[in-house]
């Protein structure tokens, strides 16, 4: 298909990530949606720039405050169809390094059918992402 019949979306989201006591591997903030391990993220909203939708997304799907952005790490495109709709949107996120500065109750965004949130070590993480481009994010960011 054309490029000029994809639809393009802006989207950002954060690997939130924090050290467990007595280790020196991350783990790292995971969604289960959909049937699939996935990273919190969404798409920007008129009026924000790129960094306040990553931590809009991560605190709305994750019930906590705002996470801190520590850096970029890069972004992922993917292509995909919205359900019941004939256009193919081109999705790319801006992803970013992130943390809570404070100790957070973490809640699901069940609106949006995210049904757990839990944190992963991150060589397990990188096991548990349920697409390829959520792999690679999560390669980049382990180097």
């Amino acid at each position: 298909m054309s490029k000029s019949k994809i639809k393009p979306v802006t989207a950002a989201g954060g690997i939130v990530w924090r050290y467990p006591k007595n280790s020196s591997e991350p783990e790292v903030l995971m969604i289960f949606r959909n049937g699939y391990w996935d990273l919190p993220k969404g798409k920007l909203e008129k009026g924000e720039t790129i960094e306040m939708c990553a931590v809009r997304e991560v605190s709305e799907e994750v019930g906590s405050g705002i996470p801190s952005i520590i850096y970029k790490i890069g972004t992922s495109y993917h292509e995909y169809t919205e359900k019941g709709k004939k256009k193919i949107r081109g999705k790319t996120t801006h992803w970013y390094s992130m943390i809570f500065t404070q100790e957070e109750a973490l809640i699901p965004e069940e609106k949006e059918g995210i049904e757990e949130v839990k944190w992963v070590r991150l060589g397990k993480a990188i096991e548990l992402a349920g697409f390829e481009n959520l792999k690679n994010v999560l390669k980049t960011f382990q180097k």
